[in-house]
């Protein structure tokens, strides 16, 4: 059968994954009402159109943080892709490169940011959780910038792990053949069995409660590469970021594997815009498997988008393969988006060009779902 958009991938990865893998990726917290919300939400914004416009040129190119990009779409960081398919980061590292993209890689790869960084050229971020033991983090902040990542993604919504209750039910762990690479050498690469979720345990154990935005402030002192806090969900919060120097934000709910019951990505998104007030560039991650997704996100201001569960969905299903083609098909939708929306360059993209249910005092042009 031959694919034709991105959620496809998602039926051929439960299909080969083992039940366990399979629902670590797909899960969310709880009710799991706000990973239902993440995709839902996208039906809330309907598109403006704008006719009569010559768009036999669509120029997709921007930069983020200085880096030049051939689209606004990147790969968020996602845990463990070597359960996925055994080549893992790997695979995802060379297909972000191919497409002229950044990937992000996490704390919790399966490969290291060496081995990450031995795949080629490539620009990539590298996602941090930050451990009790201040040395561990110094240290891999460190191999990052030394391996040549550009970016620190500092995750903030994670002082405890959320209850996913899919990991608990299938006691959930890293499979043995597999280690947590970045930690292989400091003990802390190995995930016990529990009697929950392992993963659970292992942040109880290791990832520090206490953080908070002095240490955010701490870690400008031992890295000079930027720092994107990825977890903001308010004006309050995306304020803060910005005075303790934060070089962008990513509105983020964890893929709705945290806090059940807080809002959509792109539904936050706007609050989050409005209150960086152009002093540093925000990104949307959550929810996207289409180009009119992408498209909406920019037109509610944000400078880009981060796709976390395609990515794992398409590397189980076809490897290195699968991933390109994912972005490749999410960037040829992108800019049919932008033609039929009379968009010619990324900065043509306006609020003007989408009407919200949110925007209306009587939304009925919306349909009852």
């Amino acid at each position: 059968m031959e694919i034709t958009n991105v959620t496809e991938y998602e039926a051929i990865a439960k299909q080969k994954l083992p039940k366990m893998v399979y629902d670590y990726y797909a899960s969310g917290a709880e009710d799991q009402w706000t990973l239902a919300e993440n995709r839902n939400a996208f039906t809330k914004i309907l598109f403006r159109p704008r006719i009569l416009i010559d768009v036999s040129n669509i120029d997709m190119t921007t930069t983020v943080l200085g880096f030049k990009l051939s689209m606004p779409i990147m790969i968020a960081p996602t845990a463990m892709q070597k359960m996925a398919h055994p080549e893992g980061e790997y695979a995802t590292a060379r297909a972000a490169s191919a497409a002229g993209t950044i990937m992000t890689l996490s704390s919790w790869a399966t490969s290291s940011v060496e081995e990450v960084a031995s795949t080629g050229p490539g620009i990539r971020f590298f996602q941090l959780y930050v451990y009790k033991d201040r040395h561990v983090v110094a240290q891999l902040v460190r191999r990052a910038e030394r391996a040549g990542f550009k970016a620190i993604a500092l995750t903030v919504d994670t002082p405890r792990l959320g209850r996913r209750e899919a990991d608990i039910k299938n006691r959930f762990t890293l499979p043995p053949f597999l280690t947590l690479k970045n930690f292989e050498g400091l003990d802390l690469g190995k995930m016990d069995e529990a009697s929950d979720s392992g993963l659970a345990s292992y942040v109880a154990g290791q990832i520090d409660r206490s953080l908070s935005w002095k240490d955010v402030k701490w870690l400008q002192t031992i890295t000079q590469l930027p720092i994107l806090v990825k977890g903001v969900l308010t004006a309050e919060d995306a304020r803060l970021s910005i005075q303790a120097g934060a070089a962008g934000i990513i509105v983020s709910n964890h893929g709705a594997r945290q806090l059940d019951y807080v809002p959509a990505t792109i539904m936050a998104l706007e609050e989050v815009v409005k209150a960086a007030q152009g002093r540093v560039p925000v990104f949307l991650d959550g929810g996207v498997r289409r180009g009119t997704d992408v498209f909406k996100a920019l037109a509610l201001g944000a400078s880009g988008i981060f796709i976390g569960r395609p990515v794992v969905f398409s590397l189980a299903a076809e490897g290195e393969a699968g991933v390109r083609k994912v972005l490749k098909m999410l960037r040829e939708e992108f800019e049919l988006t932008m033609a039929l929306s009379g968009c010619r360059s990324l900065k043509e993209i306006t609020r003007d060009h989408i009407v919200t249910e949110w925007d209306l005092p009587h939304p009925r042009i919306f349909p009852r779902l």
